[in-house]
């Protein structure tokens, strides 16, 4: 049984933390008989400058040591890895995707906030040769939702579709990765394309709803981890799908699911969606 050797960015962060309790758990674990690998945690990565830096990584996460101090040597934490687990912000995300295609790892990006410049950054990453996983949200159950609003957002093509979600007050970026990835299933669903048709704020004498629009709401306030609710409101009804995130775990144990997926995979660009069987073709 083969090792896939791992390193966690922003490893000072709480969802640095939460990757390297469930690397660590994964050690012992394997998924399906032909990818028969367990996760080590091969190094752990953060700031300069960070609080972290020079603690012994499983310590930090309360879990007992692991005898892996965090760093913020990036080429020294990549010596010899397979792959990434990357949670922290877009910068760091396209310059860590750069030094995955130059060594051929695996990149599991649940970064949020990227622009289309990064996002492009990126993708010219997973073409020159690494394996990148990149998602809104690494739930599992997140992402079997927003495969249920692109089926409900194409069998209701009339019904207006608003997006609404609340995190913690120290996320930075809005709307959330998660309610984005939201709107582009339903936009998907509508054969439309998201950009076009998204409101991000509404103010003053707004006017009617436009027809075909995709609407979003911000809400940030105390230890939210993580609540979406997409609304499907027609002229007689309204459904409501929602999903409320309870731990910090869920989005750990996609994103290893997500490494012991890629082994042996070829270097692209994909999603949860890949991850869990629920999309027949790689995304590009």
């Amino acid at each position: 049984m083969a090792d896939l050797k791992v390193v966690v960015a922003g490893a000072g962060g709480r969802m640095g933390v939460a990757n390297i309790r469930a690397v660590a758990e994964r050690s012992g674990m394997s998924l399906h008989g032909a990818l028969a690998n367990r996760l080590s945690l091969h190094a752990a990565l953060d700031r300069p400058g960070s609080p972290a830096i020079g603690q012994d990584a499983g310590l930090y996460a309360g879990i007992g040591a692991l005898g892996v101090a965090i760093t913020d040597d990036i080429d020294a934490a990549l010596a010899g890895a397979d792959a990434i687990i990357d949670f922290t912000a877009p910068a760091a995300s396209v310059a860590l995707a750069a030094k995955a295609a130059a060594l051929g790892l695996t990149h599991v990006i649940g970064t949020t906030g990227c622009s289309e410049d990064d996002e492009a950054a990126i993708a010219t990453a997973a073409s020159q040769g690494a394996v990148i996983i990149k998602s809104g949200n690494f739930s599992m159950g997140m992402v079997v939702l927003a495969n249920l609003v692109e089926k409900a957002a194409a069998a209701l093509a009339d019904y207006d579709i608003e997006i609404l979600e609340m995190h913690h007050n120290k996320k930075v970026d809005a709307p959330s990765g998660t309610a984005l990835m939201l709107g582009e299933a339903a936009a998907k669903g509508r054969d439309i394309s998201l950009k076009d048709h998204s409101v991000r704020v509404r103010d003053g004498h707004t006017g009617p709803r436009e027809a075909g629009t995709i609407g979003f709401a911000t809400l940030r306030g105390g230890n939210v981890i993580g609540d979406h609710l997409v609304i499907l409101a027609g002229a007689s009804e309204r459904i409501e799908l929602n999903h409320r995130a309870q731990d910090r775990t869920i989005y750990a144990n996609g994103a290893t699911q997500a490494v012991l997926w890629a082994a042996g995979k070829a270097p692209g660009l994909y999603s949860m969606v890949d991850v869990l069987g629920l999309n027949d073709t790689k995304r590009t």
